[in-house]
């Protein structure tokens, strides 16, 4: 079988997912009381609709979204709203958040469910997708009602299911376990986008989860499976577009520019579930795993559940981790806050002992150019790095700083061990702050 990929840059990382690859999902019980941050999204925080000493039901809206890149929260448990205060996420950084206190009964309040989705109007589906509260559940969280509104038409939808980060395999199972409710959610977005291919692209080292998608899309022609080579980072939007439609999202632009959309397998699965249940965002997979961890596994978890909780559920730590990472150890925060809520677009947690990782030292660059030649978008990493970390943000950006996905793989193959993709997003931010006090004044 042809395995497609993209052709630049890039390299092959240890996967470390069999620990988990072949688990199915597991629930974990929701905890006696949840922590639900008004902001989880990419864009403004919600406005608060509840205060103290309300009863909430499972479902129901507790965050509004007024402004235009947001997305609403919901309860995640039925029960008495006991706090409305800032609470930490797992960075440490504290938001306004809803402390609710489970009742244990589930009470669930539901939107109207529309079996037959495919008949609804474009608008009318995105409202299904914004009400529910649906975001990019891959790790960048970005409202989806608006990703399902591009400015321009599109003629082909894909599905990530590269999920190319080691340890992560929360994507792999949804699509071995749950492959007909992502294909329905597939159609969904192709229906409200107006596109009319779909595309679901998944690295060859699931062969499970490729059977049993090519197993859902059969009966429609307008459905395919690509098989993409085992490559980091596959799963980046724009290396994932080259690879399977063979275009470039030029510097600067959106994807949508190249006639595609790519959505995450969870936040397909999301989609279906809301427009065929009426069931709102409250709840994800996440993989646990590391060599920390006592038993690793794939878990259902409801949102606002302390991550605490997530890791009792799987027997515990092994000792004291070197770290704890928040999504994937390439792209991933490191966690902070045991006591920080799970989030819609958790996609991992990693508790990783010291032979699993290796921190920055900063030794002297040794011109050596390996973070050149792997960086996917052909920047020059150890250039970018050092005038970021010197303050020198428009040479950086002359230099297309801006173009870097943040994959971490120059970091990863430096010998020196420099902080080459912290100082980048450094430099990104600190350019965007430039440019805005310019126009300003």
């Amino acid at each position: 079988m042809i395995q497609r990929t993209f052709p630049r840059g890039g390299g092959e990382i240890p996967h470390r997912k069999e620990a988990t690859d072949q688990k199915p999902i597991v629930v974990l019980p929701a905890p006696a009381e949840v922590v639900i941050p008004l902001h989880q999204h990419i864009g403004a925080p919600c406005e608060i609709l509840v205060q103290k000493g309300d009863r909430v039901k499972m479902g129901q809206k507790i965050g509004e979204a007024k402004q235009f890149v947001c997305a609403p929260i919901h309860s995640s448990v039925s029960g008495e709203v006991i706090a409305v205060e800032e609470r930490p996420l797992l960075s440490g950084k504290k938001v306004l958040s809803v402390v609710i206190k489970n009742d244990g009964k589930d009470e669930p309040i539901t939107a109207p469910a529309h079996k037959d989705f495919l008949k609804m109007s474009p608008d009318a589906i995105r409202q299904v997708v914004k009400e529910a509260g649906i975001v990019g559940m891959g790790g960048a969280g970005f409202p989806t009602h608006i990703k399902l509104n591009p400015p321009m038409p599109v003629d082909t939808i894909i599905i990530n299911g590269a999920e190319c980060e080691p340890y992560l395999t929360c994507d792999h199972r949804l699509m071995a376990e749950k492959a007909p409710e992502m294909v329905g959610g597939l159609l969904a977005i192709m229906r409200a986008t107006g596109a009319a291919k779909g595309i679901v692209g998944i690295e060859a080292n699931k062969p499970d989860a490729i059977a049993a998608v090519e197993e859902a899309i059969k009966g429609h022609e307008q459905l395919s499976v690509v098989v993409l080579q085992v490559r980091y980072p596959q799963g980046a939007e724009k290396q994932l577009i080259k690879a399977v439609v063979n275009k470039e999202v030029p510097s600067g632009c959106l994807p949508c520019e190249t006639g595609c959309v790519v959505n995450n397998v969870h936040t397909a699965i999301a989609i279906y579930e809301a427009l065929t249940l009426g069931k709102a965002s409250f709840e994800r997979v996440v993989t646990v795993s590391g060599g920390a961890v006592v038993d690793p596994r794939n878990v259902l978890v409801r949102i606002g559940t302390p991550l605490e909780a997530l890791l009792e559920f799987c027997g515990g730590l092994l000792g004291e981790p070197a770290v704890i990472i928040g999504g994937g150890p390439m792209t991933g925060p490191a966690v902070v806050d045991l006591k920080g809520p799970v989030v819609k677009n958790l996609s991992g947690v990693l508790a990783l002992r010291d032979d699993e990782v290796a921190f920055d030292e900063n030794r002297p660059c040794i011109r050596c150019a390996r973070c050149v030649q792997v960086c996917p978008m052909g920047l020059t990493p150890n250039l970018l790095g050092e005038l970021s970390h010197k303050g020198f943000y428009e040479k950086a950006g002359k230099l297309r700083i801006q173009d870097c996905i943040e994959c971490g793989l120059c970091s990863y193959t430096c010998p020196s061990k420099r902080a080459l993709v912290t100082w980048i997003k450094d430099g990104k931010a600190g350019l965007a702050a430039q440019r805005a006090k310019e126009k300003v004044s």
